[in-house]
């Protein structure tokens, strides 16, 4: 007998997602999905809850440029005993979302349950999965571990309510593809487009990072500025289920690509007073196709300025050294306080923003600041200000 194709889910039925962010960067993305066309249900310091299609699936991980990973909520049961976990599991119509043969990895975390051996729990979900899938094999993975390929499976079992969720991005999305040169203490994609959104910049007017490192800001915001998807230029693990809508990923990925802008209309500049992560910076540029909008200069902080045809004001925005990861707090005092002068100095008129673990370094700018979000970058709990031109000039730290 001819076997029957898995059943497939029009890209029409509502499915229940989930975009996780980091740590205080959740009302951020929820702000950029309802740009998106995409309504939150709930907010969580983990990320926004929602509901949409298979095409508001596509559209998140195209376009979010916050989400660290969007999964698909499977289903919802109590998990007391390992009957009712395979019980459950098998409630869930694996052929549509894992193609034979497929490889998985399973994340597994217990809290406060009967089933407290995540490995165990992992055994018994992938069994499930197994039989319903010919050929379906895999592994678990810890909580800091990223399978190198596959597809992830999100087992949560919290006071012995099990959670089923399956990823649809693969990679972490801050993994655009364009950074493969980094300078110390690189800043993660995803939370430099968090600080552009913080500081409200929305590439319509100039922006300089005089702290640039590997590039990461500027690069982000000629991004933002010139309308390019973030995941233009990657994959995604939603292409290999059995139910995915191929007509439907073209259409999402031609109009990302119509409101493209051919080049940014507001100056952007990046400089660093080191020659490797100029370089760097320029090459990390090149291959997310924005060299041609930023202008990276090797020069020393105190030498920073607007460009000769910049009019307006603009955004001065950095994430200097935070003291725990590169050098001493104390020798970093007179960095914050070069950085505050600037802005009161080439840069008056301009609003100031600033990321940094310290709020004794970041007092040594001697500006206003209003603090925005904090969040966590490398295991390190990070805060990330602003300051408008008028609080700029007041020239008195916030206590």
């Amino acid at each position: 007998m001819r076997k029957q194709p898995a059943p497939r889910v029009p890209h029409a039925v509502t499915l229940r997602s989930f975009a996780i962010a980091a740590p205080g960067l959740a009302p951020l993305l929820a702000e950029e999905l309802r740009e998106l066309g995409l309504t939150p249900t709930d907010v969580s310091d983990a990320g926004v809850s929602f509901e949409s299609a298979l095409e508001g699936i596509y559209r998140a991980n195209l376009h979010s440029r916050i989400a660290s990973r969007v999964v698909v909520r499977l289903a919802e049961f109590k998990a007391a005993h390992f009957s009712q976990l395979e019980a459950g599991t098998q409630g869930v119509e694996w052929p549509r979302w894992i193609a034979p043969g497929a490889q998985v990895a399973l994340r597994v975390t217990c809290k406060k349950s009967r089933l407290y051996h995540s490995g165990a729990v992992a055994e018994r979900v992938l069994g499930v999965v197994s039989q319903a899938v010919k050929g379906v094999t895999g592994a678990r993975v810890t909580d800091d571990e990223e399978p190198s390929a596959g597809q992830l499976i999100l087992v949560r079992i919290d006071h012995d309510q099990c959670t089923l969720s399956l990823d649809s991005s693969g990679e972490l999305l801050h993994r655009r593809g364009y950074r493969q040169a980094v300078a110390r203490a690189p800043l993660r994609e995803t939370l430099a487009a968090a600080m552009l959104r913080g500081a409200q910049w929305r590439g319509d007017t100039p922006l300089t990072d005089p702290m640039c490192g590997s590039g990461t800001l500027p690069i982000e915001a000629a991004l933002v500025a010139r309308g390019i998807a973030p995941g233009i230029s990657r994959a995604f693990v939603f292409a290999q289920w059995p139910m995915f809508e191929p007509a439907v990923w073209k259409r999402v990925v031609s109009e990302a690509r119509a409101n493209e802008r051919a080049q940014v209309p507001v100056p952007i500049a990046g400089s660093d007073r080191d020659a490797g992560a100029i370089e760097a910076a320029i090459a990390n540029a090149e291959r997310a196709g924005v060299a041609g909008d930023i202008v990276f200069t090797r020069q020393a902080l105190s030498q920073a300025a607007p460009s000769d045809n910049v009019s307006a004001p603009g955004l001065l925005i950095a994430n200097p050294p935070w003291g725990e990861r590169v050098g001493d707090a104390k020798a970093l005092r007179d960095l914050y306080a070069s950085f505050g002068h600037l802005a009161r100095g080439s840069f008056q008129g301009w609003s100031a923003a600033l990321l940094t673990s310290s709020q004794g370094l970041r007092n040594s700018a001697r500006v206003d600041w209003r603090q925005v979000f904090t969040t966590s970058a490398g295991g390190i709990r990070v805060a990330f200000s602003v300051a408008a031109g008028q609080q700029v000039l007041r020239g008195k730290p916030r206590q």
